[in-house]
């Protein structure tokens, strides 16, 4: 019979659930497209508070996509640290969760300089850089790196015993670590979000489960080839008819 899980471990898991519902809740009650998240005049005035809302907006979304997916790694580490006093445990705990979300959150300053220069282009330059992106994020995610590092992902008791460091300065380390894995794996797709679906809340939940799916469902290496397949479908179709780019573009009334 499995052991109960701690009550450390159990506080882990509904904080970080409390935290999803709260991003979601967020995301559902005020829904961005990339106008909103940058800001309207950002192609005439871009600036330092433009580009902190929109690294604001990101590291939200990023929280209500990621945070799912990562719940069995940060969790497992949690477990990891029963032994040590309540504090340092949840010094520990807190640095890796609070690590792992600041990496993606940062990583939404270049989505802000990409959509930057995407609202700077026509609407026919546009189709072909979306066109563009769809087929390279479809092959990337038929690549050996994607494989190599949704590994990472999909095992939780491999990476940390791979990458353990004690303390706080441990859980800065590893949530660094796994952070880095978790954009090597996912970097593309959400490339697609910002150029394809101009963070469209339709995007964001099709990619969140994607995302949730490779990582979290057996077979998630097949899953991660079926998403690559059919992106690289749909590019080859906006490059056809650049007409398709506007239509996937387009957010809901």
């Amino acid at each position: 019979m499995p052991a109960p899980l701690d009550r450390s471990v159990l506080a882990t898991y509904a904080g970080l659930l409390a935290v999803t519902v709260v991003a979601w809740v967020v995301l559902l009650r005020s829904p961005m497209s990339g106008d909103d998240m940058a800001g309207m005049q950002m192609v005439m005035t871009p600036s330092a508070a433009d580009a902190g809302a929109y690294v604001a907006a990101w590291g939200v979304m990023m929280a209500a996509m990621m945070l799912p997916s990562a719940l069995p790694m940060i969790g497992l580490y949690a477990a990891t640290q029963r032994s040590a006093g309540a504090l340092a445990r949840g010094t520990a705990v807190a640095a890796f969760a609070a690590t792992y979300l600041g990496l993606w959150a940062a990583s939404g300053l270049p989505m802000y300089l990409s959509s930057l220069g995407l609202m700077a282009l026509t609407p026919r330059a546009i189709a072909y850089v979306t066109a563009g992106v769809l087929v390279i994020a479809g092959v990337f995610q038929l690549s050996p790196l994607k494989q190599a590092c949704l590994r990472r992902c999909r095992s939780p008791l491999g990476f940390l015993m791979g990458h353990w460091r004690g303390g706080w300065r441990g859980g800065l380390a590893m949530g660094w670590a796994h952070a880095c894995y978790c954009l090597g794996c996912c970097w593309a797709l959400m490339v697609v979000l910002v150029v394809a679906g101009a963070m469209g809340l339709p995007w964001v939940l099709a990619i969140a489960c994607v995302v949730a799916a490779e990582k979290l469902l057996p077979g998630g290496a097949w899953i991660a080839r079926a998403s690559g397949a059919a992106l690289v479908l749909v590019g080859a179709a906006v490059a056809v008819d650049p007409g398709l780019a506007a239509a996937l573009r387009m957010a809901p009334a």
